[in-house]
């Protein structure tokens, strides 16, 4: 079977080909390994991508965009006067990297796979999909960079090589990722952070740069970091090139000079300089690694490598940083650029058709101590449960052969012990999480109490409550719950279907996501939200032996909204399926 796999990064595109029963390899476009992910926009609306948008943006750097992926949340970019959806430019992309496959194979690849950052939730990835499927890949596989990272290294052990699970650091142009992975590409924990990348580390020097040249023409400077002419633009796309050259070769040289254009005199740049500018962020991302180990409940000395990935990974400080905090020391190709795509070829995908799935294999191999329901005899043999349609299931899950009653007194009790595991772990800890934003103030403080006939819902839980909540769902207020959390308040919601929402004011996300975390064994997925009426916020879901559980919350609403599923078959659904029902549910809306 052929098979082509695609690496779409931030800056640059990999693709891998295997064909003709020959192992995987890269497929070289205008003579690199490495194709550009730029974009540049015609006059007549033709999308131009890698070298030759490049070439063409010298002429009008106004319909260049060099980084596309960056951008995946605005929906449109503007190219001079068009407006381009984010969709048609990541698909112009892709596009690139199949046509010179199908001309390779002079035909189309049987399968084409797709990775994406492991923090990217439904939305992004469902942008993702669209795209390939206006490339012509309509069944595309996607699969999240760390696990293909790591899919690729498992391959290259050498005999007697430590096993067990691998950690991966990523640190690509926009955004470093973080994972480990166990057995059978199982995420057994993740993390990553939005903003940190190579793009970011050539502003920073940038800056440097301008803090001792500006002087000899201050006005210059700021038109050179605001452009206003096509003249410069040109000068401001030449000069970023030659900081970026300059990182570059600093990861092999001691010193190096940066071309600078006129009045400016050319600048010398030391290895020393650039490790003293990246040293706290780079060092904020090696405590985030081992915070992600820590959290897949093993010690660094326990895993069988720790890997960087992506073209920055070279510089020398960020392994010793790595090495240092870790106490292990970490490895590196000599190609890291491409251990995605060359990794995708190894990961094990699942059939794009739905079919009967059983619940991952990850999600029982990080407990600790087997729940009383695992220890059941022949739990595990049962059948496996069929994918629900998108949005969440309608109807009950099928009984098992084994039956499995439980009443309203049991859900309610299964409901509260997911919750209190998930908040009492770090009950007393108000510092936020890795990666999580300060908590907003507290604008409900104050609030008067539920009044009779509101179920439960506050003035400040309304906030977070949808309407579909407010008029599907049955709602009723839990004292003793909010009591045992030390929330304010706490609202119990269940739809017909058993999928239980609650809300606790008084808390936060940050509060609650540690503990959550600890629940959610198998793959975790967090993005961001935001709806038509102007709230935003952020959501972590995932599942385990116990329940399936989402939390979220309204940027400057001191409420988390807690999405819990524990009907018998929550193992067979994916952190998606929970994705699915709060964008369709559970999310605030008109």
């Amino acid at each position: 079977m052929d098979v082509l796999s695609i690496d779409f990064g931030t800056s640059s595109t990999v693709g891998v080909l295997a064909a003709f029963g020959r192992g995987p390899r890269a497929i070289e476009v205008d003579g690199s390994v490495t194709m550009s992910s730029a974009v540049y926009a015609e006059e007549d609306g033709r999308l131009v991508v890698g070298q030759d948008a490049e070439r063409r943006a010298r002429l009008d750097p106004s319909r260049f965009e060099p980084n596309p992926k960056r951008r995946i949340d605005e929906g449109e970019l503007l190219l001079g006067d068009r407006a381009v959806p984010v969709v048609d430019a990541f698909a112009a992309v892709l596009r690139r990297m199949g046509e010179e496959a199908e001309r390779q194979l002079s035909g189309v690849p049987d399968e084409v796979r797709l990775s994406h950052p492991a923090g990217w939730g439904a939305q992004r990835q469902q942008t993702l999909r669209a795209a390939a499927g206006k490339a012509g890949f309509s069944q595309a596989r996607l699969v999240p960079e760390p696990v293909a990272a790591a899919a690729h290294y498992a391959t290259l052990r050498e005999t007697g090589a430590p096993s067990g699970p691998i950690a991966v650091y990523d640190l690509g142009a926009g955004t470093v990722d973080c994972a480990v992975v166990g057995a059978g590409t199982a995420v057994l924990a993740e993390d990553g952070l939005p903003d940190l990348g190579s793009l970011d580390i050539d502003q920073a020097l940038l800056v440097h740069i301008g803090r001792s040249v500006s002087h000899a023409d201050p006005a210059q400077w700021q038109r050179l970091l605001r452009p206003q002419t096509t003249s410069d633009r040109r000068l401001r796309r030449v000069l970023l090139q030659d900081v970026r050259d300059a990182k570059e070769s600093l990861s092999r040289h001691a010193r190096t000079e940066v071309p600078m254009p006129d009045p400016f005199g050319d600048v010398l740049l030391t290895r020393a300089e650039l490790e003293a500018l990246v040293r706290p962020n780079l060092l904020r991302s090696a405590e985030m690694l081992a915070a992600t180990i820590s959290r897949a409940g093993l010690a660094p000395d326990r895993l069988g490598g720790v890997y960087l990935v992506g073209g920055p990974s070279r510089m020398p400080l960020l392994a010793a940083l790595v090495g240092s905090t870790l106490g292990v020391v970490p490895t590196t190709e000599d190609q890291p650029e491409t251990a995605v795509a060359f990794g995708l070829h190894h990961v094990d995908v699942r059939p794009a058709a739905a079919t009967p799935m059983p619940a991952p294999a990850s999600w029982p191999l990080v407990q600790q101590q087997p729940s009383p329901a695992q220890q059941q005899p022949g739990l595990n043999q049962r059948p496996p449960a069929p994918m629900p349609p998108p949005g969440w299931p309608q109807q009950p899950a099928k009984k098992s052969r084994k039956p499995f009653v439980i009443g309203a007194i049991a859900l309610t009790a299964l409901v509260i012990a997911g919750i209190v595991t998930a908040v009492l772990a770090t009950r007393g800890d108000d510092k936020p999480a890795a990666n999580q934003p300060a908590t907003p103030p507290n604008t409900c403080a104050g609030s008067p109490p539920a009044l009779p006939g509101e179920n439960g819902l506050t003035k400040c839980i309304r906030r977070l409550a949808g309407p579909t909540i407010q008029t599907r769902a049955t709602c009723s207020d839990d004292p003793e719950l909010a009591k045992a959390l030390g929330a304010v308040r706490s609202a119990l919601c269940r739809f017909p279907d058993k999928t239980t929402v609650a809300f606790h004011e008084g808390l936060t996300l940050a509060q609650v996501e540690p503990g959550a975390r600890k629940d959610m064994a198998g793959r975790v997925e967090t993005d961001t939200w935001r709806t038509r009426i102007g709230l935003a916020g952020r959501y972590v879901a995932g599942a385990g032996p116990k329940l399936g559980l989402l939390i979220y919350q309204a940027d400057g609403i001191p409420v988390v909204g807690t999405v819990m599923d524990t009907s018998p078959s929550h193992t067979s659904r994916r952190p998606r399926d929970l994705v699915q029902f709060f964008e369709q549910t559970v999310q605030p809306g008109e």
